[in-house]
């Protein structure tokens, strides 16, 4: 949908992604604690870890699904980004104006409530120094939005196979960098556990988790279309080729 704003569609996906993103942030506490809580698991033990992993990828294709129903809501600012960088210049400020602060509002408010619910629990944090940080969340960004990008355009396949595949690149990149920076790849979800600590201001947080990951996507937008043409240019090369 070009643009998007001013328009029945435009506020269902500012709604959508706001709703989306709260429940989000809630869902990585709730798998975890059904993990480790309810089913008895133990932290770090491997049997805990893949049960936590397969609630991992059960939660996100309960997120696909809504993402399909709501006709594009998401939680992750960089999925909207992507997107956006692909469509016109109205898609482009509809987005950073009105969806990803709609991401962001939802995640902060989520955590809000969660700190409330459970004063255990505690988001993600850097552990390594600022450039390994933002080094290791842009190689993250960076290669699941090319993943993402070849699944919407080459691979063959239903939503649920191409659902299983982003999931499990998402699982597998998010172990990579779980000890460094949580692994996160979305400043939204980072953004409200940072607000609620107070240090969503720091030169840590807006250059890890806010201009790595959005630098990562550009570029792989970029790399993508120029290793890639796009399919329409695809379909009429393969017409020319049959006519001919």
């Amino acid at each position: 949908m070009a643009g998007g704003n001013g328009n029945g569609g435009g506020l269902r996906l500012i709604v959508s992604d706001f709703a989306i993103s709260f429940m989000w942030v809630w869902s990585g506490v709730l798998y975890k604690m059904l993990a480790y809580d309810v089913l008895g698991f133990h932290h770090h033990d491997a049997a805990g870890e893949a049960v936590k992993y397969a609630l991992s990828i059960v939660n996100m294709f309960f997120f696909a699904y809504l993402g399909k129903l709501t006709k594009g809501g998401t939680y992750n600012p960089l999925t909207v980004l992507s997107t956006a960088l692909s469509g016109d210049f109205s898609q482009f400020l509809f987005s950073f104006g009105a969806r990803i602060p709609a991401q962001v509002l939802g995640s902060i408010i989520g955590v809000r409530l969660i700190i409330e619910t459970f004063p255990e629990v505690h988001g993600p944090r850097l552990t390594v120094d600022l450039h390994r940080g933002a080094l290791t969340e842009g190689f993250l960004t960076f290669a699941i939005v090319i993943i993402s990008l070849g699944l919407y355009r080459n691979i063959p396949g239903s939503f649920y196979r191409k659902t299983w595949i982003s999931s499990v690149s998402k699982v597998a990149l998010h172990i990579l960098g779980s000890d460094l920076t949580g692994g996160v790849m979305n400043p939204a979800s980072v953004m409200g556990w940072a607000y609620a600590r107070g240090d969503h201001w720091t030169k840590e947080h807006i250059l890890v988790y806010w201009l790595a990951p959005i630098e990562a996507t550009l570029l792989a937008v970029w790399v993508f279309k120029l290793l890639f043409r796009p399919l329409k240019e695809d379909k009429a090369n393969m017409k020319n080729k049959k006519s001919d």
